[in-house]
């Protein structure tokens, strides 16, 4: 079990509830924190004193003072009137991954919520329950406040969710699984809101399958140097340690690693002085992307611990702040540099499934085809690789430099972060589907070559991916390849650690 303190959430832990289906708990610290903040909130309200979210409007409405009866009808009309979203939904994983991390914010004490707000989104996290959550209508600032609403309806017995596989309304759902709506309370309408758990739980489970996704690169790129016949001297420890980058000089050494015992790798002069960029330039290119995770990772780890509710209650009710931790600015820059640094990776592949394809490039059989001319063979699976990277590079746009004033100019910059995530998770979608491709092409070239002549490792990858793909011995339908071979790259958890080196 995982167990929540509001402070040390991994990406270990995340990932071990996404998709492991690991259990979620909160440690008894944090049930201390959640009851002190709490009876900090009761205070304020029995005191009559006015606080912004506990007894006052919300946005533009802030100097408007709510009676102490209308209370919880003002967190209830909070909730419907945000919920907003509109678009296809998120997956169930990020549903459940805006869950997790909005329990975890509460858990810090911090908010005010009474503690069963927290223990109802760990028992929907525990039995599977997926609110529906649209992915628009989020500018990224005053929190992701129309997706998290959408979250928020269930916790209220509204909206839908998904469970067991089947879309359903809320109430449905409680009933088959004994569970029983909230009233929410004072301030707890904004606690559940008010946050940027959505743009962070994208953003998490996009870096997640981002690093799986670029090891799996590293081992298809190194398919490719076989089919290719590539020269192993460009990955020499001497060329990386001399410009310095860590990430760099690890990828190289993974390279060297997963092709050190082939027979279809060349040395500088025995077929050729040097490979084209899109190999030779492997650990320059992959290197950075990895610098580029890197930092998406420390953020996030920061962003997964943090509180970023409104007001924040401190000193027991002593002091209650309004301030600006919704704030997605860190996370949209982030995502924004995740999209392009995953979009590179997509581009320098397409290039090298040119090269596997190219007669002009290589001395394979035009396009890989069995039969060149009757056949197209892979053809046009280089015209989907460029199409997806071209793509990619109108979602690389940076969402994060663009603000819209909101709520009568109160909120008058925002950070478009959710948005800058969404179209980061649809980079590495496309990107999956590039190295599927580049894969396929690979695993037809070193045929040609030889497969007795691969490496150990990538003969690996070769046995188990031809179970997946077979051989390309005619003309087919080559969507149903690159989906399969796409698909099993996102699921594959076997080729994406470090075994090389």
């Amino acid at each position: 079990m995982v167990i929540l303190t509001g402070e040390t959430l991994t990406f270990q832990d995340l990932e071990a509830i996404l998709y492991s289906g690991v259990k979620v708990g909160l440690s008894k610290a944090c049930i201390e924190k959640i009851h002190a903040s709490r009876r900090a909130v009761e205070q304020i309200v029995n005191e009559g004193r006015t606080v912004y979210g506990i007894n006052t409007g919300f946005g533009k409405f802030s100097d408007v003072q709510i009676d102490v009866q209308n209370v919880e009808e003002l967190q209830r009309n909070l909730i419907l009137s945000h919920a907003c979203g509109v678009g296809p939904l998120f997956s169930n994983k990020i549903s459940q991954a805006m869950m997790v991390l909005r329990a975890n914010a509460l858990a810090k004490g911090y908010s005010g919520v009474r503690l069963e707000v927290v223990e109802m989104l760990l028992e929907l996290v525990n039995k599977e329950v997926y609110p529906c959550i649209p992915q628009q209508g989020s500018l990224g600032a005053s929190g992701d406040l129309a997706p998290l609403s959408h979250l928020a309806l269930v916790v209220i017995g509204e909206g839908e969710v998904v469970y067991n596989g089947e879309r359903m309304v809320t109430k449905d759902c409680f009933a088959q699984i004994g569970m029983k709506p909230l009233v929410l309370q004072a301030k707890e309408g904004l606690a559940l809101i008010n946050g940027t758990q959505a743009m962070t739980a994208t953003g998490a489970v996009a870096y997640i399958e981002a690093e799986r996704l670029s090891y799996q690169a590293e081992l298809i790129a190194s398919v490719t140097m076989e089919g290719l016949n590539g020269i192993m001297d460009a990955f020499d420890a001497d060329v990386h340690i001399a410009r310095g980058y860590p990430e760099q000089v690890e990828t190289a050494a993974r390279m060297r690693g997963y092709l050190k015992d082939s027979k279809l790798t060349t040395v500088q002069g025995e077929l050729r002085v040097q490979d084209a960029y899109s190999m030779r330039c492997i650990p320059q290119v992959h290197g950075a992307t990895w610098q580029t995770l890197s930092y998406v990772k420390e953020k996030l780890l920061i962003e997964m611990n943090a509180a970023t509710d409104n007001p924040l209650i401190f000193d027991d009710g002593g002091k209650v702040i309004s301030g600006g931790n919704f704030h997605g600015q860190p996370i949209a820059f982030a995502m924004d540099f995740l999209a392009i640094a995953m979009a590179e990776l997509g581009n320098i592949s397409e290039r090298r499934v040119e090269r596997l394809v190219n007669p002009q490039l290589n001395d394979l059989p035009p396009f890989l085809s069995p039969s060149p001319g009757l056949q197209s063979g892979a053809m046009i699976m280089q015209y989907v690789a460029a199409s997806l990277v071209s793509e990619n590079k109108t979602l690389a746009h940076p969402a994060s430099v663009d603000s819209i004033p909101s709520s009568a100019n109160q909120e008058d910059h925002v950070s478009m972060g959710t948005i800058g995530a969404r179209h980061a998770m649809q980079v590495i979608e496309n990107v999956r589907r590039v190295y599927a491709i580049e894969a396929i092409c690979a695993l037809q070239a070193v045929e040609i070559r030889g497969i007795e002549r691969m490496a150990s490792i990538t003969s690996d990858f070769y046995e188990a991916a031809r179970e997946i793909v077979p051989t390309i011995r005619a003309d087919r339908v080559f969507s149903t390849d690159m989906e399969r071979m796409a698909e099993w790259l996102r699921i594959n958890k076997e080729h994406t650690v470090n075994n090389a080196v």
